[in-house]
Formats: structure tokens, C-alpha cells, sequence
């Protein structure tokens, strides 16, 4: 994706407004940094690599990748000096002071961000953040024991409008909060692969507008009947195992708030449910992943608008910017919060923790399955559920 400098203007004065929500400071100094890609495993997410070019702060040193067509044409977009196969080469030449993590694919990301910690570099990974908790865990104490800070792309969560939907619940928009409904895209992945993927950023939405969950209760079902270990396979892309093409689950949350998530293949698809609905004493938020303008609000406690006068209305007050930013800097703003967390050493606002919290409620639907149980969390077992039942 060709980075023109019409494009990078007009791109970077519109999340501007963004980077400044989530980050207010500026950082005093200019960053090294490396990227680890690969063309064939996992490729660079979302145009991850090329966020680090919308910092005039930050200078792009090298990109590493095993295929070498697709190291040239990634060096090429990131504007990096030189090129390696080998990302730990790469790491011990270069001594960068951040790292961008761009494969989507989770098989390696402990040893990539394992590598990335023994130079002492922070960094900013692509999501999922593992495929399994344990793997989760181990990173996680990594970076804290050098404290280190890495944040993750769960970009949706800092967008402006999302930001200012929280802060407008928060003061009670719809009233009391009761519950939350969230499905998955629910594309050729429906079920348990949605669940992992495209459900991580439901779970990090629901954790955003209420917190922590504290507990679940799941079914999965496969054409219609009780998934069973002959069900269980792995995903299309490197995720490690799933199981069932209808995925519902319920989540506690404090002070009696319910969470749903529910993935299922249709022959219709998706349809555009892909988001989250928070239902509240005197009306509903919609949150949409996929459209134009995200988030609506129904003010009417019935929450059905064919009974009354009420009709659904863009969010009040909704900022100016962009409520889908351009692939190549939806991940500005929190890259720009990276920064400053690092100069004001805290955790960054969009973090590998949320990360593992948000992974943890995923696996947390295979674990109650097996068990057929509700389970709390945080999960006494880290090793993957599905592994162990088969």
C-alpha cells in the first residue's frame, strides 16, 4: 500500500484528534525502530508497518522477513533502511528502542516478542496476542520483569467516537447499564474461529465500557447438535484448535451487569452485526464495526422503537474525526500513546494485558464448554482447553 504524501497529510491532521485522546504528551526524543513481518506467515495485519511513518519522531531502521519479495516491498512501504531474513540478525544489529510485531498469525509471537525483550525494546504487536494463556502469561512477565511497555492493535477502542461513547455512558446516557450483547463478523469464521479472532474485540470493548468480567457460561453446538472432540480442528490461519459453528456465551460482570457473545454460520453471513449492544434502563447504544457511523442511540427503555415515538440517532455530541480511520493510520493513536507511556513509564492504554484479558474470556467459552460449567476468572488452567480435552 503506496504511502503518497497527499495521503499522509491529509491522513495524519485527521486521527490527530485521535492520537491526542489517547496520548496527550509529546515524546522528547526520536525512537529507532525495527519491524518483524512475514509475508507467508502471518503477513503485516492491518498495514501495521507502515504506522511508524506517520511519526515524524520515529525513525524506521529495518524490516525483517524470510521471503524476500515481500521484504522488499514491506521495506519499500515502511521506508526502512535495510532488510533481513533473520529477525533476531535483525535485532542484535540494529539495537532498536521499539519493534512493530505485524504477523496476524499468533504461532510465533512469543519468540518474536521473547527476542525483542532480550535487546530491551518495547514494541506494539498485532492482535491475537497468543494462543494460549500460558504463552500470554510468559510474555507478559517478560516485559514487566524489564519493564518494558507493548502495547497491542485493538484499534477500535480508540477511536474518537468510541471514546466519547464511554465517557457519555459513564455519565448515563442510556442510564443504568444491564447488559451488553456483542456477535462476532461471523464471516466464513463463524463460531469458533470468530470467537478468537473478531471476538477479542468485543471482549476488549465489553471490558472497556464495564471492566473486568468475572465470569462465564458457554455452549457451542455444531450443525445444530453439542459439539464433541471430533469437532475440534485448527483455524485457517494458525490460531491454534476451535470448535463449533454456533458459539453462546454469557459473561458477569460487576454489580450484575450480563455480557452476551454469540458467533453463528448462516447461510446469509453476517449481515453487519459484527459489534456490541449496551442496554441500558432508558435506551440502547449500538456500536457497528463496519459502517460508516458506528455507534447509534435509542432512547426508549422499551428498547423497541416500533411502540414508541422514539427512533434510533447518530451518537449527540459525536466528534469530527473519522469514525473509520484509513488502514494506514488506524493504529495511530495508540502507537502515539506507546510513546508516551514510555516516557511517563505506565502501561500503555492499549496494552498486551488487555490483550491476555481479552483472550482469557475467548478461552474462557472453550473452558466452560468442556467442563460444562460456568468458570471464573481469572482461569486456574492456562493451557489451551480444547488441547487438553482431546
Amino acid at each position: 500500500m503506496e504511502l503518497t504524501r497527499r495521503h499522509f497529510i491529509a491522513s495524519s491532521a485527521a486521527l490527530m484528534a485521535a492520537s491526542m485522546a489517547v496520548g496527550q504528551n509529546v515524546p522528547p526524543r526520536e525512537y529507532r525502530a525495527c519491524i518483524i513481518g512475514d509475508t507467508k506467515q502471518g503477513e503485516y495485519g492491518h498495514s501495521l508497518h507502515v504506522t511508524l511513518a506517520l511519526r515524524q519522531d520515529i525513525h524506521v531502521l529495518a524490516v525483517a522477513d524470510p521471503d524476500e519479495a515481500g521484504r522488499q516491498k514491506h521495506m519499500a512501504e515502511a521506508k526502512a533502511a535495510r532488510g533481513y531474513a533473520d529477525y533476531r540478525e535483525m535485532l542484535e544489529k540494529e539495537k532498536p528502542d521499539i519493534v512493530v510485531v505485524a504477523p496476524r498469525w499468533t504461532i510465533h509471537h512469543r519468540e518474536y516478542l521473547e527476542a525483542c525483550a532480550e535487546v530491551g525494546a518495547h514494541g506494539f504487536m498485532e492482535k491475537p496476542v497468543a494462543d494460549t494463556l500460558a504463552d500470554a502469561d510468559a510474555m507478559i512477565q517478560v516485559i514487566e520483569a524489564k519493564n518494558l511497555k507493548w502495547a497491542l492493535g485493538y484499534n477500535f477502542r480508540v477511536l474518537p467516537i468510541v471514546q466519547h461513547a464511554r465517557k457519555l455512558v459513564s455519565e448515563g446516557l442510556v442510564g443504568e447499564v444491564l447488559e451488553m450483547r456483542g456477535r462476532g463478523k461471523e464471516d466464513h469464521r463463524a463460531g469458533g474461529e470468530d470467537l478468537l479472532v473478531l471476538g477479542t474485540h468485543i471482549f476488549d470493548l465489553m471490558r472497556f465500557f464495564v471492566g473486568d468480567a468475572q465470569w462465564c457460561f458457554s455452549d457451542i453446538t455444531v450443525d445444530g447438535r453439542p459439539a464433541t472432540k471430533a469437532d475440534v480442528h485448527e483455524a485457517t490461519e494458525p490460531l491454534g484448535p476451535v470448535v463449533g459453528d454456533r458459539i453462546s456465551a454469557m459473561y458477569g460482570f460487576k454489580d450484575g451487569i450480563k455480557g452476551y457473545f454469540a458467533s453463528a454460520k448462516t447461510k446469509e453471513g453476517g449481515g453487519g452485526r459484527w459489534g456490541l449492544d449496551i442496554y441500558g434502563s432508558k435506551g440502547v447504544v449500538s456500536i457497528r464495526q463496519d459502517v460508516k457511523v458506528p455507534i447509534h442511540v435509542l432512547f426508549d427503555p422499551a428498547w423497541s422503537p416500533g411502540g414508541r415515538d422514539a427512533q434510533w440517532q447518530p451518537l449527540p455530541d459525536a466528534p469530527d474525526a473519522p469514525a473509520q480511520p484509513d488502514p494506514l493510520n488506524r493504529y495511530l493513536p495508540i502507537m502515539s500513546d506507546l510513546l508516551v507511556a514510555i516516557e511517563e513509564d505506565r502501561i500503555p492504554q492499549v496494552s498486551l494485558q488487555d490483550g491476555r484479558a481479552s483472550l482469557e474470556m475467548g478461552q474462557a467459552v472453550y473452558e466452560s464448554f468442556v467442563r460444562k460449567a460456568p468458570v471464573t476468572f481469572p482461569l486456574e488452567r492456562r493451557d489451551h482447553p480444547l488441547k487438553r480435552w482431546v
